[in-house]
């Protein structure tokens, strides 16, 4: 990476090199199986989810890497794209398992008249959280993202599907034809769904990752796998960032000193991120990196705690 003063403020347009970014912002986004650095404990957490077909719920910091590991799993496993479902205060467990454009269904009948097809496929699609629960011989990974942001029903609303690996899509329990064949999500391709009724073979590896913003039912609890990441040391971070930035064991006084001092304001209850680290070493280590007063400014930027305006 290059640091430079690509923009001066005079307003004066000139032909500028932005030289290449960091490896984590390249696009289309590449995995981070490669470079994830698990803690022994959440390699054995993640084996018992898999070996109990439980759902893996990982609590952490923002930037901790709870939501990186369900891709080194999916990899290691083969098992396929890894499944996305982010959830907000508005995320429901309908919109995760199906959708039915039922206005655009209607608006379809309409302009072809009475004569028109009837067909309702195109207008169904799996949510995530569905078409991880297709039936399929090999399991696929799922991740639940940040559940704390959830409604506070939502938890429980998952519970009778995570519990019996089937739901079923109202629409097509009174459709005229037994088999439909619904797309699924992503890159899934479309599916039979039988009288409207899905049910799993092998249930899917889910990670259900939370910030710790609130408190779940034990109800809840009991039906998952719980892992709490750990606060990062020294050289847990000197091994991330060698793995991030192949930059070798050998990072230099400022990089270790900079790892120091992040460990050390998170050990007093600051509120930093992984990639706010990675950020701050990628521009200490640029070929022009900042020096003296302007280095410090920069990283003050970088590592500005998140808990701050």
């Amino acid at each position: 990476m290059t640091w430079a003063p690509f923009y001066v403020g005079n307003g004066i347009p000139r032909d500028v090199e932005l030289g290449d970014p960091p490896p984590w912002r390249t696009f289309p986004r590449k995995p981070l199986h490669r470079e994830f650095q698990p803690p022994a404990d959440l390699i054995r957490a993640v084996n018992a989810a898999l070996a109990l077909r439980r759902p893996l719920l990982i609590t952490g910091p923002p930037g901790s890497g709870k939501s990186t590991v369900i891709e080194q799993v999916a990899t290691e496993l083969q098992l396929g794209d890894v499944l996305r479902w982010h959830i907000t205060s508005h995320s429901t467990i309908t919109e995760a398992l199906y959708r039915y454009d039922a206005l655009g269904r209607i608006h379809a009948q309409r302009l072809e008249g009475s004569s028109g097809s009837d067909d309702i496929q195109p207008f169904l699609q799996m949510g995530p959280l569905g078409t991880a629960l297709l039936p399929t011989e090999r399991p696929r990974a799922l991740l639940i993202d940040e559940i704390d942001k959830s409604d506070l029903d939502l938890p429980s609303d998952l519970l009778d599907v995570l519990e019996r690996g089937e739901f079923e899509i109202p629409e097509l329990t009174r459709y005229r034809e037994d088999t439909v064949h619904i797309r699924g999500w992503g890159r899934t391709e479309p599916q039979p769904v039988i009288k409207g009724h899905v049910q799993c073979i092998a249930f899917p590896f889910i990670v259900l990752t939370s910030n710790g913003e609130r408190d779940f039912s034990s109800a809840f609890l009991r039906r998952c796998i719980r892992y709490t990441m750990p606060l990062p040391t020294v050289e847990s971070l000197r091994n991330i960032v060698a793995a991030h930035l192949h930059i070798g064991e050998t990072q230099g006084p400022s990089v270790d000193t900079l790892i120091e001092q992040f460990v050390a304001r998170i050990a007093v209850g600051e509120s930093l991120a992984l990639d706010q680290l990675l950020n701050a070493v990628s521009v200490l280590t640029a070929d022009g990196a900042p020096e003296g007063g302007d280095a410090d400014a920069v990283m003050e930027l970088i590592l500005r705690e998140l808990s701050r305006v």
